[in-house]
C-alpha cells in the first residue's frame, strides 16, 4: 500500500498537543516523522497520566506512527546530529518556548538560509511581531485570551470546552499549511517558513462573534447548547430523562417541525416564527412548544419522530456511549496500535480513503529509535555508545 506522503521526512521538535497532533496527521499519511525529544524525560505529555493502558492518553492519541530520537540539541555533537537530519528533511516542525528556536539557531529564516528547500513550520501561542511575542501559551490560556471561554460560558462564569480546542486548531492549521507548502515547493522548488499562532487559529474559529463585534454589534451569547443566531437549536429533556438535541437550519425545516412534530401546522406561516430571525426573537416560545412535544416521548421515540420528519436531531451522549457508538463501531473507526506500556486503542481521523488505509504504527517509547537513526547518519556502535555516555542522546 502506497501512502500519499511516502518518502517524506519530517523532523519535529515538539511537545504537548499542537505540534504532535499536526505531525501525527502527516505520519498517518505516510511521512516518516522523527520526533526529537530531550533525553531527560522527552515530551512532557508522556507523563500527563497513564490512562491509555499505561501510556499517557494525550501522548498515545497524538504520537502514533512516529519515531523517537533523544537528543541534546544544545550539545555540539547533538547539534551536528540535528543539522545532518535537517539536511535530509523535507519539513521541520517545532513548538518550542518563545525565542528558544532562534537561540538554538533553528529560527525559520536561519534554517531556510541553510536549507532552501526546507519547509519550516513554527507553532506558537501568539505569533511574532506583536506585544505578546514572548508570552508562554498553553491551551487554557489561549482559550481564555481568544474569548472562547466567555462565549461558551460568560465573563462572570467562563467555561473551558472539555478538549484542547486551541491546540487542536493550531495542529490542524499546521497540517494543512505544510501540505499546501509541499504543493508550492513541487511547483517552485523552494521551501518556506510557516507561522501558525494558536491565537490566530482561535480568532478564525471565533469567526461569527468576532465578525459581529467588529461591525459594531454585540453578539448574543449562547446559553447552554443553544445558538445565538439560530432557533430552534438546543437540547430538550425527553420523558426518560435523556436530552435530545434539535437543530432547525432553515424555514423549510421549520414548516416540517411545526406540521409533523409540533402538530401545529398553523404555526408554519405565523409571522412570529416563519423566518429564522423571527424565531430567534421568539426563542422562548418555540423552546416551550418543542420542549413539551419532546417531553412527552422517550428519547428514542423523539429522535425517530424528528428524523422521520426531516429534522436534524441526536441524543446527548456520555463519553462512554461514544466509545461504543454504533456508527463508529460498525465502520471500524478505532485503531489499535502498540505503545510503550501495551496496546492502545485510538480513534481514526478522517478521511476514509479508497486508495489507502491509516497505518497502525506504534506510539514510540522515549528514544526507541535513537541508535537506528544515528546508524543511518553514519555513526558506528562505538560512536553511538560515546554519545550515550556523554548524555548527548
Amino acid at each position: 500500500m502506497t501512502l500519499p506522503l511516502d518518502g517524506l521526512l519530517v523532523v519535529a521538535m515538539e511537545q504537548a498537543v499542537s505540534a504532535p497532533y499536526g505531525t501525527r496527521q502527516l505520519a498517518d499519511l505516510g511521512a516518516r516523522v522523527i520526533k526529537v525529544e530531550r533525553p531527560d524525560g522527552g515530551d512532557f505529555a508522556r507523563h500527563f497520566d497513564s490512562y491509555a493502558n499505561g501510556t499517557g492518553a494525550h501522548f498515545a492519541w497524538a504520537n502514533r506512527n512516529k519515531q523517537s530520537l533523544t537528543l541534546d540539541a544544545k550539545a555540539p555533537e547533538g547539534r551536528r546530529v540535528l543539522d545532518t537530519l535537517l539536511s535530509r528533511a523535507d519539513v521541520f516542525v517545532q513548538n518550542l518556548a518563545p525565542g528558544a528556536a532562534s537561540r538554538l539557531g533553528l529560527g525559520g529564516a536561519q534554517l531556510l538560509a541553510a536549507h532552501p528547500g526546507l519547509i519550516v513550520c513554527e507553532i506558537s501561542g501568539y505569533g511574532t511581531g506583536g506585544p505578546y511575542d514572548d508570552r508562554k501559551a498553553y491551551d487554557l490560556l489561549i482559550q481564555a485570551e481568544s474569548g472562547l471561554t466567555a462565549i461558551t460560558g460568560s465573563l462572570a462564569e467562563p467555561i473551558k470546552p472539555g478538549i484542547s480546542v486551541a491546540d487542536i486548531a493550531a495542529g490542524m492549521y499546521a497540517f494543512s499549511s505544510v501540505l499546501s507548502a509541499l504543493l508550492g515547493r513541487h511547483r517552485t522548488g523552494t521551501g518556506c517558513v510557516l507561522e501558525v499562532s494558536m491565537l490566530d487559529a482561535m480568532a478564525d474559529w471565533m469567526g461569527y462573534p468576532l465578525v459581529v463585534s467588529k461591525h459594531g454589534s454585540t453578539p448574543d451569547l449562547a446559553s447552554g447548547m443553544s445558538h445565538p443566531a439560530i432557533a430552534p437549536y438546543d437540547a430538550y429533556p425527553s420523558a426518560d430523562g435523556r436530552l435530545v438535541a434539535v437543530s432547525v437550519q432553515n424555514d423549510r425545516e421549520w414548516v416540517k417541525l411545526a406540521t409533523a412534530v409540533l402538530r401545529r401546522p398553523e404555526l408554519a406561516a405565523d409571522p412570529r416564527y416563519a423566518t429564522n430571525q423571527a424565531r430567534v426573537a421568539h426563542r422562548a416560545e418555540i423552546d416551550a412548544l418543542l420542549g413539551k412535544a419532546i417531553g412527552g416521548l422517550d428519547a428514542g421515540a423523539a429522535v425517530q419522530l424528528l428524523h422521520r420528519s426531516g429534522i436534524g436531531c441526536s441524543v446527548v451522549n456520555e463519553v462512554a456511549e461514544v466509545v461504543e457508538h454504533p456508527q463508529l463501531v460498525t465502520r471500524q473507526r478505532w485503531l489499535t496500535v502498540d505503545a510503550p506500556a501495551g496496546p492502545v486503542a485510538v480513534p481514526l481521523a478522517p478521511p476514509v480513503s479508497s486508495a489507502w488505509r491509516t497505518p497502525a504504527g506504534p506510539v514510540p517509547a522515549l528514544g526507541e529509535h535513537t541508535d537506528a537513526i544515528l546508524g543511518e547518519l553514519g555513526y558506528d556502535d562505538v560512536a553511538i555508545r560515546r554519545l550515550h555516555d556523554e548524555g548527548v542522546v
